[in-house]
């Protein structure tokens, strides 16, 4: 990408729109073409839908937002509204309900997009809030984008034959002198949004936070630093857990990340149905909150606030204002981050020197989705837009921020103010973290 979506005006936006949903397309259809009609109807796990539903989902909430409300027009299959409503179903009930058979989901999704460009073409992308600088457009491809990484997870989870294939992240240049730690001084910075044109609500508005001074890793955490927690018995001490955490470490008998595998005297992984040995210095991926935190207590350490992450990411202390992206303000480039499912895996730790924050920091931006300490909360001002179940009901409970995106996020959902929330035992989400401590009067970078 080259230009912003807020630098384009008229037939530019239109024609980065139209290209936007078109690449984001052929990423579904990869996910969901790499497998037989029974893969795709099938439950590859309680906790993920069946692929042929997020299909069918991806191309029901674009008829509703683009077909009917931005475009006005005459609904392509209403009938199927209920099946299709996120809310309505659990996911590990919505195998039974009547979905549409594969071959139908692909003519429905056809069907609405056919009518989507229409509406494209001719819709005034100004004068309503929905649609001013294509907004309602970019959240409906995030939305694909989202529920493709979704799918990335179910593949994941999935027996059988591999069937994604992609080569390997380039190793990096020079890694050697890199600090293991990077000193955040204290100060207030620019949180939030107010100018991102495709932001989601919950990114919204821009507040001024302080932060006291704090170390923060300049990388992920590794699966070989992570292997010596493993070692050393981490997963069998009380001390290092939460009492909630403690009582999911024992009731889901954890004894290692998602998918990695004892095999002797190694530890070896499943990947997309190919058991090989786990990279040493590849950011750690599949572990909860529970165990990311647990971690961190382990080394003597804690994991950042969801603002002591942004401060690391987007603060440019030079300027005293905050970045789009660590790097700045461009759309990142391969050169600046690990997305778009380009290689299937995390890159090694200190990999994306151009991709750097101002501070020094790596990798903030793809390879893993980091935990912080952070409960899913809203910010001050916050107002639900376009409706309230995008985020205002998941606000509380025991959610967990993440921040950063993985290797398998889009770029078009990797800003450094996007939020994501999950809960805190979810491991089959491409997660990682990185530790931070508070720093110590006298400390100095």
């Amino acid at each position: 990408m080259t230009a912003s979506i807020a630098q384009l005006d008229g037939e530019a936006l239109r024609a980065r729109l139209a290209g936007e949903l078109a690449r984001t397309r052929e990423r579904s259809r990869l996910l969901t073409e790499a497998v037989d009609d029974d893969d795709l109807t099938a439950q590859h796990s309680p906790i993920m839908s069946p692929l042929v539903w997020d299909l069918a989902h991806i191309g029901n909430q674009e008829e509703l937002w683009l077909v009917r409300d931005v475009g006005g027009r005459e609904p392509v299959r209403q009938d199927i509204d209920n099946l299709y409503d996120a809310f309505m179903h659990a996911r590990r009930d919505r195998v039974a309900l009547p979905l549409l058979p594969p071959a139908e989901a692909r003519t429905y999704v056809g069907q609405v997009r056919e009518k989507v460009l229409d509406i494209l073409a001719t819709t005034p992308l100004e004068g309503r809030r929905l649609v001013d600088r294509g907004f309602a457009f970019g959240m409906i491809l995030q939305h694909e984008q989202q529920h493709d990484e979704t799918m990335a997870a179910t593949h994941q989870l999935r027996d059988g034959t591999p069937v994604l294939h992609a080569p390997p992240p380039p190793r990096p240049a020079q890694v050697a002198g890199l600090p293991a730690e990077v000193l955040i001084p204290a100060g207030a910075f620019s949180m939030g949004t107010d100018t991102e044109p495709w932001a989601l609500d919950n990114e919204r508005p821009a507040y001024r936070v302080h932060t006291e001074a704090f170390w923060i890793d300049t990388t992920p955490v590794t699966n070989g630093a992570y292997t010596a927690f493993l070692d050393g018995g981490g997963y069998d001490d009380p001390r290092w857990w939460t009492p909630e955490g403690w009582a999911h470490n024992r009731e889901a008998g954890l004894v290692a990340p998602q998918f990695w595998l004892r095999d002797g005297g190694r530890w070896l992984r499943r990947r997309f149905g190919v058991v090989e040995p786990i990279p040493a210095d590849e950011p750690v991926q599949h572990v909860c909150w529970y165990e990311a935190d647990a971690y961190a207590r382990w080394l003597g350490r804690r994991l950042p606030t969801e603002a002591e992450w942004e401060k690391a990411a987007r603060h440019d202390p030079a300027a005293d204002r905050s970045r789009r992206f660590p790097w700045g303000d461009e759309d990142p480039t391969p050169a600046h981050a690990n997305l778009g499912q380009r290689h299937l895996q995390p890159a090694p730790a200190g990999s994306y020197p151009a991709g750097a924050s101002a501070y020094g920091v790596r990798q903030l931006i793809g390879d893993v989705w980091e935990w912080t300490s952070s409960g899913f909360r809203p910010y001050p001002g916050f107002g639900a837009f376009p409706y309230r179940e995008y985020s205002e009901v998941f606000f509380g409970g025991d959610y967990r921020v993440l921040r950063g995106g993985s290797w398998a996020t889009d770029g078009a959902a990797a800003r450094a103010t996007f939020r994501n929330w999950d809960h805190p035992i979810r491991r089959q989400i491409f997660a990682g973290f990185r530790c931070a401590r508070d720093a110590r009067p006298g400390d100095a970078g």
